[in-house]
């Protein structure tokens, strides 16, 4: 099964959301349908970025990461692929 680390953008204020799920488009669904408590206020959202990996474990992580970074700057530097794909598998 594979997993996927997401990154969304609110329609509505440019605010991102970074998750991690197995099925990207029930997610999104969620997202948009104001299912999701921490999204709701800012529906509607756009998927900008995503990114596939074989282990829940792994894709965990690198949502932390991404999350731990707290910098706007480096979030949309992942969504334009400036970012390489060393930094997912440093540690």
């Amino acid at each position: 099964m594979m997993y996927t680390v997401y990154i969304l953008q609110s329609k509505l204020n440019g605010r991102f959301y970074i998750g991690h799920t197995s099925n990207i488009k029930k997610r999104l669904l969620e997202h948009n349908s104001g299912l999701t408590y921490s999204t709701r206020n800012y529906i509607p959202w756009d998927l900008v970025y995503k990114k596939d990996f074989n282990s829940k474990g792994f894709a965990q992580h690198i949502e932390l990461k991404i999350k731990r970074m707290k910098s706007r700057k480096f979030i949309e530097k992942l969504i334009n692929d400036e970012i390489e794909d060393y930094f997912f598998y440093k540690p």
